[in-house]
């Protein structure tokens, strides 16, 4: 037994030097890769804004992406549930390959007019650049789960600007009701680094002016809880269909690039059905009117369809920013039903519809505090947490695992995409094998 001669605490100096060094370089890698991404991002959506016909070509620009990850891409298709996977149990170094490929399918789908978002590249770039390193620095299976980690951190703070909500992101993202404190110290350098080295190549984040209140009353908070409801409610739909979508076109539909091709021509149809192009893209100058006027109470609506009708059908992006905008227009609309502020309204539901869905409630009530300010932060958590709660067992990444159900027992360890399989053979079971299951899950 080794003889522990000084402090504790001197024993940790090795560890905050090594874990500081390999989290600046994630954050060199990731915040780089974010920087240029949204530089093309911009690019892409300021030239689809002018001239928008290319929405015609968006089934063929579906089609060639489909295509690029048929032939190169079947190692990293499942994209941000591939890296979930490998953080809980490591197998093989993410290939490299996944970082151009999800950049140059996200910048394709927003070019064209696709309804995606963009956290789950930024994600996907981090987190394969980082697995570099595994081999690079000779990590151990155990240090290549909190590198990953990292690197989503990493990758979610710099696209969004929120250093604090995508440190917790990373580490509260891979399992409900569990977080690996184990990875803290790398998530939050790697995090605040990330972004820092986002602005220094000159990246300007949007800007959401909240300048409404409410007080702290009994009415007030009545109503964000209500609010709350609606949001994960919200979320589950949205999460679930888009699963539901993207499965019907699996099943119906053999060859894979033919998907977002048949997607692409349905967005595109829609798009000249409804005569507006505010639905497609990211959205970010609607998000930007949800906290200034009052908008039509279906913008949320036709947000959601056309995001999973563009996900479900395979186009590259994130569901993030589409939540984003369904939850700022759904809070705008809901506002003067519950009496409170749009603005505020607005803000609450921009996190709260995330955090159902993507089942965060920490990071996103920490991403509300850095975008809109700390005065809404009480409001803010108390709907995402409710959000949380009610959006049930789902959530837009099935490999996320089960740490702690959110009601009721569930196997620790389950992925949430099999919590309805593993519900309808308990149901199903005879008695005495039932009673087995339930011991199990105990």
């Amino acid at each position: 037994m080794k003889n522990h001669h000084y402090p504790e605490q001197l024993y940790l100096l090795p560890y905050i030097g090594k874990w500081t060094l390999i989290a600046c370089l994630i954050a060199a890698l990731a915040g780089s890769a974010s920087a240029f991404f949204l530089f093309a991002l911009d690019w892409a959506t300021h030239w689809r804004e002018r001239h928008a016909w290319i929405i015609w070509l968006l089934p063929l620009g579906g089609f060639a992406v489909g295509w690029l990850y048929l032939h190169t891409g079947k190692p990293v298709e499942a994209g941000n549930n591939l890296l979930i996977d490998e953080i809980h149990d490591p197998r093989k170094v993410i290939p490299l390959r996944m970082a151009p490929l999800v950049l140059l399918g996200t910048v394709a789908s927003h070019l064209f007019g696709a309804s995606v978002g963009r956290e789950g590249t930024a994600v996907q770039m981090g987190g394969a650049l980082a697995d570099q390193l595994t081999h690079l620095l000779r990590l151990r299976p155990e240090d290549r789960r909190i590198l990953l980690m990292a690197g989503i951190s990493a990758g979610f703070s710099s696209v969004f600007g929120t250093p604090m909500a995508g440190a917790i992101f990373g580490l509260e993202v891979l399992a409900i009701g569990r977080m690996r404190y184990e990875a803290i110290f790398p998530c939050f350098v790697a995090a605040i680094a990330a972004d820092q080295v986002g602005l220094a190549w000159g990246v300007h984040h949007t800007h959401y002016a909240m300048n409404a209140s409410a007080p702290m009353a009994l009415w007030s908070v009545a109503a964000v809880i209500a609010a709350g409801v609606v949001f994960g409610l919200a979320g589950m739909i949205f999460a679930n269909s888009t699963h539901t979508l993207s499965a019907f076109m699996k099943r119906h539909v053999s060859y894979a690039p033919l998907r977002p091709f048949i997607g692409g021509f349905i967005v595109a149809l829609a798009v000249w059905a409804v005569g507006t192009h505010r639905y497609i893209g990211l959205g970010i100058p609607v998000i930007v009117e949800a906290f200034q006027q009052p908008l039509a109470p279906w913008d949320f609506l036709g947000k959601m369809v056309f995001t999973v009708t563009s996900l479900g059908s395979g186009f590259k992006g994130g569901e993030v920013t589409p939540l984003f905008y369904i939850g700022a227009t759904l809070g705008n609309a809901l506002a003067p039903l519950l009496h409170l502020p749009f603005p505020l309204l607005a803000g609450i539901g921009f996190v709260a519809v995330f955090a159902g869905a993507a089942n965060t409630p920490l990071a996103s009530t920490i991403m509300a505090i850095e975008l809109f300010g700390p005065q809404i932060g009480p409001f803010a958590a108390l709907a995402c947490v409710v959000a949380y709660l009610f959006s049930g067992h789902t959530g837009i990444y099935h490999a996320q695992r089960v740490g702690q159900a959110k009601l009721g027992l569930l196997p620790k360890g389950l992925r949430i995409g099999e919590v309805g399989g593993y519900r309808r053979k308990l149901s199903a079971a005879p008695a005495e094998q039932a009673s087995e299951l339930d011991q199990h899950r105990k």
